[in-house]
């Protein structure tokens, strides 16, 4: 009854409520154990997730949906398989919230765990993202499709009809011209599902970061990928779910999603929230796909 209650509580508009769902999943030692089987290898099934631990089926189970209510492990279908997913979401919001009011060596742990989590590319190929957001399907649609909204939160316009097949130009400014980097729409459906094709690195992304020409050439091998954007209403709240796959293992442009997307998609949850953006870190200039160093660097 206990988790269903947690359930409850992280899908109330409230964001103390959310914090204690949070901290009450997190303060027991086997459901961080879960959490850390899930950060060496992401996206495993229940019968995966028990093996080798001394605790039963049953108790995993618990333990999971606690941690599911608290959105710190989401689950997406493959087939007739279940796979848990670790979601940073909650620990980065834990971050902006709480890490940089309080002395760091008191929560040293704590940023610990949100690097832990935010690192967890290594051998995977997909990251997969969960949060909730106090709006409406219309206006996240909107935020998503707008140019006007994605220059607030990302720094670059979007634009496109949206129709499946349809190209998707950026702007990566305010003012600036549209550019075709071959993003194509997949899929469609308003208000419930956004997917579309992601792009390669471009020639700016070498300047920036100082790539030479061979490691450029080796990098635009990578084969390209694809974010889904999957809109559930809860009630006050919208479930919003970014998959974004496609990647090889190891691939880079996955690290550096990895490490942008819970940037983006916290400033989109604040702006539509409160109508204000976070500050953008320094290093996205671009756009915030791309890792915050060379590789082998």
């Amino acid at each position: 009854m206990a988790a269903y209650g947690e359930q409850a509580a992280i899908r109330l508009p409230d964001a103390a409520m959310e914090m204690d769902a949070i901290f009450r999943a997190l303060a027991d030692p086997s459901r961080r154990r879960l959490l850390d089987r899930l950060n060496e290898r992401n996206g495993q099934t229940l019968r995966e997730l028990c093996a080798g631990l001394d605790m039963a089926r049953q108790s995993v189970t618990k333990h999971l949906v606690i941690l599911e209510a608290a959105n710190l492990v989401t689950t997406v279908r493959r087939g007739r398989e279940k796979l848990h997913h670790l979601n940073p979401a909650p620990i980065n919001d834990i971050a902006e919230r709480w890490i940089h009011r309080y002395d760091r060596q008191r929560v040293h742990a704590l940023a610990d765990l949100k690097r832990a989590l935010e690192d967890q590319h290594m051998g995977q190929t997909e990251f997969v993202y969960v949060t909730y957001i106090r709006t409406t399907p219309e206006r996240l649609w909107q935020s998503l499709t707008d140019p006007s909204f994605t220059l607030r939160y990302w720094g670059i316009g979007m634009d496109s009809d949206w129709r499946v097949g349809s190209p998707i130009r950026l702007q990566w400014g305010p003012g600036q011209e549209l550019h075709d980097i071959e993003q194509v729409v997949l899929e469609s459906e308003p208000y419930r599902r956004l997917s579309y094709r992601w792009h390669n690195y471009q020639p700016e992304h070498a300047a920036i970061f100082g790539w030479s020409e061979e490691t450029f050439a080796e990098l635009v091998k990578e084969p390209l990928s694809k974010v889904t954007f999957d809109i559930e209403p809860m009630g006050g709240t919208v479930k919003l779910t970014v998959i974004h796959d496609g990647f090889e293992p190891d691939s880079e442009m996955l690290k550096g999603v990895s490490s942008g997307w819970p940037t983006i998609l916290s400033n989109l949850k604040t702006l539509l929230e409160t109508d204000e953006t976070l500050p953008l870190p320094a290093e996205m200039t671009l756009d915030h796909e791309a890792p915050a160093a060379a590789p082998g660097s």
